[in-house]
C-alpha cells in the first residue's frame, strides 16, 4: 500500500515540527529556516529530478499535471485547472488539507516552509528551462494559491 503525501506530510510533521522549533529557539528563527530551507530544498530537486525522468514527457503541462495529481491525492487538494499546454500548466488551489493540517497545529508558518517551498525548489528539478510563479498562498491565508509553472524558452532545451 502506498502511502498518500498528505499521510506523509503528516507523520513528517511530527518529527519535523518540534526539530525546527528547536532550531529556531536555538538559532534564531532566520538561521534556522535557512538551513531547513536548503536541506529539504536539495530533497525536493532531487525528487523534481527523478519524476521528470521517470516521465520522460517533454509535454509540462501533461507532465506536472501528474505530478499535481500525487499531491492531489486523498482529497489532499481541490483544484482549477486554468491553461495546460506543451509549455504551461497553470492551476488555483481552492482547497488545500495541507494548510488546513498544519493550521490545526497552529504551525501555519512551518507549514509553509515545510511544505510550500518545497514546491520551488521540485520545479527546479524538472529541469533548467522550468520556472514555478506563485504570488500567494492558503498556508499564509490567501482564498487560494496560484500556481503558474512554465518552460523558459530562453532556458536549455
Amino acid at each position: 500500500m502506498t502511502v498518500s503525501v498528505i499521510e506523509q506530510a503528516k507523520i513528517q510533521a511530527q518529527v519535523l515540527v518540534p526539530l525546527v522549533k528547536a532550531l529556531q529557539a536555538e538559532l534564531g528563527a532566520a538561521r534556522a529556516n535557512a538551513i531547513v530551507r536548503n536541506a529539504l530544498g536539495d530533497l525536493y530537486r532531487g525528487f523534481g529530478e527523478e519524476f521528470w525522468k521517470a516521465k520522460n514527457e517533454a509535454d509540462l503541462g501533461k507532465a506536472v499535471s501528474s505530478a499535481f495529481r500525487t499531491y492531489a491525492r486523498d482529497d489532499a487538494l481541490a483544484y482549477d485547472v486554468i491553461e495546460q499546454t506543451p509549455d504551461a500548466f497553470a492551476f488555483n488551489v481552492k482547497r488545500c488539507a495541507y494548510a488546513e493540517f498544519y493550521k490545526a497545529l497552529g504551525e501555519p508558518e512551518l507549514g509553509f516552509l515545510l511544505v510550500c517551498t518545497a514546491d520551488f525548489a521540485t520545479a527546479e528539478g524538472f529541469g533548467p528551462d522550468v520556472r514555478l510563479a506563485r504570488t500567494q498562498t492558503i498556508m499564509q491565508g490567501a482564498d487560494h494559491c496560484d500556481f503558474r509553472y512554465r518552460r523558459d524558452s530562453g532556458g536549455a532545451p
